[in-house]
């Protein structure tokens, strides 16, 4: 899986308030949710925004409450993908629930700067940053976690195995 994208960059300890701000969490709407996505770390992020973007984030990106109202509102916004230099664990596990890829990778999330077009390879952790004709490293996404990326995320890739028996 390549993705390639247009990169907005955030922080350490961007927590799930911050991602989707508890006052709108009275919805589940996917949609409704992207509406407001990142407002609180910028007011004018949800306008800004655009099918095929990506984060990069500093450290401990995702901490906080457990919602998965995060990672969900993240891909409802059209974000392909989420880099970091790390993950809180609860919205790592989310983020593969919910089919929302995300790459761990210090270097990257150090190097990259906003408005930087960068591409992932998730099948063999590669970040190649086409703004700066640079290359980083990342995690590769294990094959199983690929599996439930590409059927949407947990729920899908269990209906799609359900039916195959």
């Amino acid at each position: 899986m390549i993705l390639k994208g247009k990169v907005w960059k955030f922080g350490n300890n961007i927590d799930t308030d911050a991602i989707i701000p508890a006052r709108y969490l009275n919805t589940s709407d996917p949609d409704e949710l992207a509406k407001h996505i990142m407002e609180d770390a910028d007011k004018e992020f949800p306008s800004k925004v655009s099918a095929g973007d990506l984060i990069v984030a500093e450290a401990n990106f995702g901490c906080g409450s457990s919602r998965e109202h995060a990672p969900v509102a993240i891909k409802a916004a059209g974000i392909q993908a989420v880099v970091a230099k790390s993950f809180a664990r609860i919205f790592y596990r989310n983020a593969f629930n919910i089919g929302l890829p995300i790459f761990e990778s210090e270097e990257a999330s150090g190097k990259i700067k906003e408005g930087d077009e960068i591409e992932v390879d998730a099948d063999k952790g590669i970040i190649r940053n086409i703004t700066k004709n640079e290359e980083y490293t990342a995690k590769p996404i294990p094959p199983f976690m690929q599996e439930l990326i590409s059927a949407g995320g947990l729920i899908e890739w269990t209906k799609k195995r359900i039916k195959a028996s």
